[in-house]
Formats: structure tokens, C-alpha cells, sequence
């Protein structure tokens, strides 16, 4: 299971759906070979109203399972979303509570945590072949920052901000791992192995019940749509290689707020600057 897992998780759309649509297409004409071969055995009556049943329960059943899915898939989406958020608030704050510190603490982590916004947003776009760098420098600047808060702890040690610092620092890096985490979750692959079975499966039923030219027609639309509705799913499943992706706004937000207000403007009422008021 961990081989077709890593192939669901790393080939293209377009050549999963094409492998299931051969093997759909493959099947709705054993399906038909079926009917032909009974046909000839046998001169009972077709019922069609049985068979009008069959392929309502079989696609009803196809529509329950792709439902699930789908609201599988979004949930994860959301998630991924919602951490995007929830890490650039924790950043902001971390940031703004940053510039309570003396020098040279306070310029050092900034620049700290500016560098890891940039590398977060450009790690939240990247393609798969890309991100192991990227990783690398995240866990890279994550260490820097710990390394960094040492020396500014001891500078506010004693005062009761130095705790709530601390914590928002230690918040920030949680984040850095729930959001990790949400990008690594997955619809589980047995899922999607179960739907592609049973969209064979529904294949060879459709061939079987459905005759004729328009019966032909029919199938081969629901049989699209089926296949594109997987395909949907996959994307939204996938956080590096689908096309729907969830959007980086707060953390480029964050990253223009940052570079318009770097620790110099929070001098203001420290020192006089000229021309200020």
C-alpha cells in the first residue's frame, strides 16, 4: 500500500484520470459483452424497470462515496487554510512583541523572523522537488530563533514579560508543526483505492444494463463526470501538486506589514527622530 500511496500522491492528475478512464472504458465493454453473451442464451423478457434500479442504487451508492470524500478532502483543505492563519498571527505577534527588547535582541530576531516569512510563503507554493531545501531552511531559521531568545530571556529574566515572550516565541514554533502537519494529511489512499475499484466495477454494471446507442452515450457521460469528480478530489487532496491550493494571503499580508514597519519605526517615542513629531 505505501508503493501506491506514493504514486497517488505523486503523479499527475491527467494520468491517473486517463489510466481510470482506459479501465473504465475497458470494463463497461466487458460489460457489454456480458449482455451480448446472455442475450443470446437466453429469450427471456428484459426487465427494464430492474435494471433502471440497478443503475440507481449502483450510482446513488457511487454518489454516497464520492460525498464522503469530497467532504474528506475540503476538511483537510480547510485545515491547511486555517493554519496558514493561525501561523502568521503567532508570527505577528511574536514580531511586535519582539520590538520590546533591548538591542541587539530585538534587530536580530526580527530579522530572524522576517527571513522565515519569506521562506514560508515560498515554501507554501512550492512543487514537491522543491521543498526538502526549503524544509531544511525552515528548520534551519527555527533553530536560529531558539538560539536567539536565549540571550534575550536572559536579558528580561526576572520581569513578568519575559514568560509571555517566551510563550509567543514557543507558540510561533508549534504553529510551524500543526501547519507541517495539516499539509502532510491525507485523504487515507485505501479510500481512493476502494473508489477506483468500485468505478470499475460501476463500469462493467453500466455496460451490462445499459444497450443500445443512447444507453452507450449515457454511460459514457456518467462514466466522465465520475472521473471528473475524483479528479477534483484529488486535487484539492494534494497541498503541493493540485491546483487548488490554500492561499498564502495572511503570511504575504504579514510579510508587507513587516517590511513597511521595521524595529527603527518602533523608536519613535524612544528617541526623537527628525522631521517626526
Amino acid at each position: 500500500m505505501s508503493d501506491f500511496d506514493s504514486w497517488l500522491n505523486n503523479s499527475s492528475v491527467i494520468v491517473i484520470g486517463g489510466m481510470l478512464v482506459v479501465a473504465m472504458v475497458v470494463a463497461a465493454l466487458v460489460g457489454t459483452a456480458f449482455r451480448r453473451a446472455r442475450d443470446k442464451r437466453t429469450a427471456a423478457d428484459r426487465s427494464e424497470t430492474q435494471e433502471g434500479y440497478t443503475v440507481s442504487a449502483v450510482l446513488g451508492l457511487m454518489a454516497l462515496l464520492l460525498g464522503f470524500t469530497f467532504s474528506l478532502a475540503v476538511d483537510r483543505f480547510d485545515t491547511r487554510r486555517e493554519r496558514v492563519l493561525e501561523s502568521a498571527n503567532a508570527v505577528g505577534t511574536a514580531y511586535l512583541q519582539t520590538q520590546l527588547l533591548g538591542e541587539p535582541h530585538r534587530s536580530r530576531i526580527s530579522n530572524i523572523l522576517v527571513r522565515y516569512v519569506d521562506n514560508a510563503i515560498v515554501l507554501g507554493k512550492a512543487k514537491p522537488r522543491d521543498t526538502p531545501p526549503l524544509v531544511a531552511r525552515d528548520d534551519q531559521l527555527l533553530t536560529e530563533l531558539w538560539q536567539a531568545t536565549a540571550p534575550a530571556f536572559d536579558s528580561i529574566r526576572g520581569i513578568d514579560f519575559s514568560s509571555t515572550y517566551v510563550s509567543s516565541i514557543n507558540s510561533m514554533i508549534d504553529m510551524d508543526g500543526a501547519r507541517r502537519a495539516a499539509r502532510s494529511s491525507h485523504v487515507p489512499s485505501e479510500v481512493f483505492l476502494v473508489l477506483a475499484v468500485y468505478f470499475v466495477v460501476t463500469a462493467v454494471v453500466l455496460g451490462y444494463v445499459l444497450t443500445g446507442f443512447r444507453g452507450r452515450v449515457a454511460a459514457g457521460f456518467l462514466l466522465v463526470l465520475m472521473v471528473m469528480s475524483l479528479l477534483l478530489i484529488l486535487d484539492i487532496d494534494r497541498p503541493t501538486l493540485g491546483g487548488v491550493r490554500e492561499p498564502q494571503t495572511p503570511m504575504e499580508d504579514l510579510q508587507k506589514s513587516m517590511a513597511a514597519q521595521p524595529p527603527a519605526l518602533f523608536d519613535r517615542w524612544r528617541s526623537p527622530v527628525a522631521g517626526v513629531p
